[in-house]
């Protein structure tokens, strides 16, 4: 079950600003990582049951 918050990330996609800002300093680390975990799921058709597969490798990527 999606949470309002993926709902709304799935019908309100990032824009080119938003991908841009998920950098910026003082932007909470959990937006940066949800963005990141967005993208990945766009890059592969938004493919349903892979939502935590993303979320923990994007979380990976910002860790690194």
């Amino acid at each position: 079950m999606k949470t309002s918050r993926e709902q709304s990330k799935a019908a309100n996609p990032p824009t080119a600003n938003q991908q841009q800002a998920s950098s910026a300093p003082g932007q909470n680390t959990a937006d940066q990582i949800a963005i990141a975990a967005y993208l990945k799921a766009q890059a592969r058709g938004f493919e349903p049951g892979h939502e935590l597969e993303d979320w923990f490798a994007a979380e990976a990527e910002y860790q690194q």
